[in-house]
C-alpha cells in the first residue's frame, strides 16, 4: 500500500502510446503494441521503482484509455488517488513508427482531459492534502506548454512551493511544435522559480541559446541545481554554491532512445531523496536511463538494489567500463562480472 502522502509527486499529463508493432510506418501498420507514457508519469514509475513513495497528480478522461493509465500506474506502485476523470475530455494519445530506422511521434492530444487543468485544480482537497505532504514535486515544460490554463497552474504550483517548504524539480522537455506562436515566459518562470533543473545539452542550445553551465546559472538565476546532460554523454551538475560535478554515461546498446530523459530524472531525483552524494545521484541517474535504452519501452524496471550499490559505489574506472544491454550489465563492479 502506498501512503496516502508519498514523498514524491509528479503532476503532469500521461497519454496512451500506440507503436507500430514492426517499426513500419504509420500508413504501413496494422498492429500497434499499447503502453502508457508522458514525462511526469514515467518519472513517476520511475520514482516508484526506485522504492520512493511516490504519486502522481493529473486528469485523465473517463474513457477506456484513462482506466488503463491508473491501472499501468498502480501496477508499478504508484499513487494516483488524486487523478480526476473527465466525462467529456478524451486521455491524450500518441503513436510511435520509423521511417528509415528513425523513430516518429504522431500526438494527438490537443483538447484532452489534462490539457483543463488550471490553478484551481491544486485546491482540490486530495491535490492539495498530498502537496502538502510531499518532500518533492516534479513536472516538465511540456505540461506548461500543453494549455494556458495548465501554464497558470504552473505559476501556482511555484506559489504554493514557497508556503509549503517542498522542493520543486522541473525538467525542461523543450518542445518546440507545443510552443509554436506561444510566448514561453511561463516556462521560463517555472524555471527560475525551480530548486532542481534538468536540461539536455541540445535543448539548452534551442531554448536558451547556450548549453554551457556557468551561463544557463545567469539565466536561471542562483536558486536551483542545474543538472545539464551533454552530447559527449557526460551529467553534470552545478549547485546552488557553485560545486560542480561530472559523470560519464554508461556504455549501453541502445534499443530505442525514448523515456530514457525521463528515467534519468527519475535515478538522479531518488538519489536526492535518498541524500546520497551529488556523484551518486548522476551515477543513479545513468543507471536507469541505461535500463530504459536497452528496451522498446518507455519505461524499465531500473537494476536490482544489490546491483546498484554495487556501481554507485565502485571505482571510476569500473563505472566507466560497465556496459549494460538488453542483456543484462557487464561490469568488474559486479560479482562473477555480470548480471
Amino acid at each position: 500500500m502506498v501512503d496516502l502522502a508519498p514523498r514524491a509527486v509528479c503532476l503532469g499529463e500521461a497519454m496512451i502510446m500506440l507503436a507500430t508493432e514492426t517499426g513500419a510506418p504509420l500508413e504501413d501498420a496494422e498492429t500497434f503494441r499499447r503502453s502508457v507514457g508522458g514525462a511526469e508519469c514515467n518519472v513517476a514509475g520511475g520514482l516508484a521503482a526506485l522504492d520512493i513513495p511516490t504519486g502522481w497528480i493529473s486528469r485523465v478522461g473517463a474513457d477506456g484509455f484513462g482506466r488503463h493509465v491508473l491501472r499501468d500506474l498502480q501496477v508499478r506502485g504508484v499513487e494516483v488517488g488524486a487523478v480526476e476523470e473527465d466525462p467529456v475530455r478524451p486521455t491524450g494519445l500518441y503513436v510511435k513508427d520509423s521511417v528509415g530506422g528513425r523513430t516518429r511521434m504522431h500526438y494527438y492530444r490537443s483538447g484532452s482531459a489534462a490539457s483543463a487543468m488550471d490553478a484551481n485544480f491544486l485546491d482540490r482537497p486530495a491535490v492539495r492534502s498530498r502537496l502538502a505532504g510531499a518532500e518533492l514535486v516534479h513536472t516538465t515544460g511540456i505540461t506548461a506548454a500543453i494549455s494556458t490554463t495548465c501554464a497558470e497552474m504552473l505559476d501556482r504550483l511555484a506559489a504554493l512551493k514557497e508556503t509549503q517548504g517542498f522542493t520543486l524539480s522541473v525538467d525542461l522537455n523543450w518542445r518546440p511544435a507545443l510552443w509554436r506562436d506561444a510566448d514561453p515566459a511561463p516556462l521560463w518562470r517555472l524555471l527560475r522559480a525551480a530548486d532542481v533543473v534538468l536540461i539536455g545539452a541540445d535543448e539548452a542550445m534551442l531554448f536558451a541559446g547556450t548549453s554551457d553551465p556557468a551561463k544557463l546559472r545567469e539565466l536561471l538565476g542562483p536558486r536551483s541545481t542545474i543538472v545539464v546532460k551533454s552530447d559527449a554523454h557526460i551529467a553534470l551538475a552545478l549547485e546552488p554554491d557553485g560545486r560542480r560535478t561530472e559523470v560519464p554515461a554508461l556504455t549501453v546498446e541502445v534499443v530505442e532512445p525514448v523515456g530514457a530523459g525521463d528515467a534519468f530524472a527519475a535515478g538522479f531525483l531518488a538519489g536526492t531523496l535518498q541524500g546520497v552524494p551529488m556523484e551518486q545521484r548522476l551515477r543513479l541517474g545513468h543507471l536507469s536511463a541505461a535500463a530504459v535504452l536497452a528496451v522498446r519501452q518507455d519505461h524499465a524496471a531500473p537494476p536490482p538494489p544489490a546491483v546498484r550499490q554495487a556501481l554507485l559505489a565502485c571505482p571510476d574506472e569500473d563505472w566507466a567500463a560497465t556496459q549494460v544491454g538488453s542483456a543484462g550489465i557487464k561490469s568488474a563492479a559486479l560479482v562473477g562480472g555480470a548480471v
